[in-house]
């Protein structure tokens, strides 16, 4: 593997401990430069401090990857972005990649995996995890795409109706109501929902369903 110990790299990610966790097992082989948690906060310190990598997350509460390669990319276009996220949803990887990253990784990723990818970017290769490239090749050759399973595939029909009730502002009492459930049954639909998406709070929630257009328009809210 090349070495990465001249490889300068940032770390976005809102979750704190995370960060902590990716300039830990990085240790030697990459020199992080700088750190942030939230979109305007990762602009600043990136155009601040100039990384060669960007290691990037892509669902963050105010607005997520995309948004801060916009805010980089004109000003500072040197700077290339490594996704390095929970989620391998095709959608996902192929709006993160037109948004300007040159690769997408996730966080099951490997310390030295990993560094051999930051190494692979900076050099202005791509990189994906192994499973993920073939959604790029598709999309971008712009061939016949056979239909991959997305997040909300993983949730049954109730929980996706529950997880829309509550995207919309619903309380436990009301989604019970108008689904014809107990409020027990609600927790319990809410509770998985959380769990197999990944999310912490109902903020989170709500932020993961409007950031994917998952609500028609025209449904009612309280």
């Amino acid at each position: 593997m090349a070495r990465a110990q001249a490889v300068t790299v940032a770390v976005v990610d809102d979750h704190a401990l995370f960060r902590a966790g990716v300039r830990a097992e990085l240790g030697g082989r990459a020199t992080v430069v700088g750190e942030a948690g939230a979109v305007a906060e990762a602009v600043g310190m990136i155009l601040e401090r100039r990384p060669q990598v960007v290691l990037l997350d892509v669902h963050m509460p105010d607005g997520g990857g995309a948004a801060v390669i916009a805010g980089v990319a004109a000003r500072a276009p040197e700077v290339r972005f490594l996704a390095l996220s929970v989620s391998d949803s095709p959608r996902d990887v192929i709006a993160t990649i037109r948004a300007g990253a040159r690769g997408y990784v996730t966080k099951t990723i490997d310390p030295e995996e990993l560094a051999d990818a930051i190494v692979r970017v900076a050099a202005g290769d791509a990189y994906f995890s192994p499973r993920l490239a073939g959604f790029v090749l598709d999309a971008f050759a712009g061939g016949p795409q056979t239909p991959q399973p997305t997040e909300l595939d993983h949730l049954t029909a109730r929980e996706q109706e529950v997880l829309r009730h509550l995207a919309r502002g619903y309380m436990y009492k009301e989604i019970a109501q108008r689904l014809g459930i107990s409020v027990k049954t609600v927790e319990a639909h809410a509770s998985s929902v959380l769990h197999k998406l990944q999310l912490s709070n109902r903020h989170q929630l709500t932020h993961w369903v409007h950031q994917r257009d998952l609500l028609a328009d025209g449904e009612p809210t309280p």
